[in-house]
């Protein structure tokens, strides 16, 4: 009896909490396409991996729901999806002014930004680069590009509207109209090893955690994902997910104090 009464009781928690964090029955993820430290998508078959889809895999097994996860194009596109309710949850790097706008769960990695320049430039780090005569570009909104817009005093900033490929983002700094391209080390890592001539400062100019955000005022449904969270930091899924992805720069983000 007491057996039976324990399970009606976790079948009736389970219900709950797949209807708080997934109302249509299935758990609907957004996160941007073009940012590894969050996933990445298979050009050919458009099958999305990496941390942001892992997770969503996960939470959405222990409510016992499906799951669908959808690259977006950037911080703008995931924010209003979350907004608009065609998403329940989004992926998102904690930023203030987004904020504003949707809340964000505790953080579940660190990944720093660093500049690419290239190989024969002068700059040994991060802060040779804010000097007069000096054009950083960046991805318009992207947390790498709202830092160095909001600190550089001495640099121009080009903000992008979208991120380039690889080999035009490469060319743009080998043909000397930009002298550094800032966005996470992740990704121009992968720049630098794709386009023969370019290096990575070794120091990251900033660090940015990475969150999962949710419509503002949804506490409960905050909660629910913060003790996810907790559990795959404790429990080392979330350190797999990361070695899995091989994201340079990227870390578990620390547990927060409560």
């Amino acid at each position: 009896m007491r057996l039976a009464v324990a399970l009606l009781a976790f079948a009736v928690s389970l219900q709950a909490q797949s209807t708080l964090l997934a109302p249509t029955g299935t758990l609907r993820a957004s996160f941007i396409a073009t940012n590894p430290v969050q996933g990445r998508v298979d050009a050919k078959t458009g099958v999305t991996t990496g941390p942001a889809t892992d997770l969503i895999r996960e939470l959405a097994r222990r409510l016992a729901v499906p799951f669908a996860v959808t690259p977006l194009p950037d911080a703008g596109a995931v924010l209003e999806s979350v907004k608009s309710g065609k998403v329940d949850v989004g992926f998102l790097a904690v930023e203030a002014e987004r904020a504003t706008q949707v809340d964000f769960s505790d953080a579940y990695a660190s990944s720093g930004a660093a500049y690419a320049v290239r190989a024969d430039s002068t700059f040994q780090k991060s802060n040779d680069v804010d000097r007069p005569g000096v054009t950083i570009a960046a991805v318009t909104g992207q947390a790498p590009e709202v830092y160095v817009r909001e600190h550089a005093k001495n640099a121009r900033v080009q903000s992008l509207s979208a991120v380039p490929p690889n080999a035009e983002m490469g060319k743009m700094l080998l043909d000397g109209k930009v002298d550094a391209f800032a966005a996470n080390r992740t990704r121009m890592e992968e720049l630098v090893r794709d386009v023969v001539g370019l290096r990575v400062l070794p120091d990251d100019y900033m660090v940015t955690l990475q969150a999962i955000v949710v419509p503002g005022g949804k506490d409960a449904q905050l909660a629910e994902i913060n003790r996810s969270l907790a559990d795959v930091r404790k429990s080392g899924f979330l350190q797999a997910s990361l070695d899995k992805a091989n994201v340079a720069g990227v870390k578990v983000a620390l547990e927060p104090r409560r």
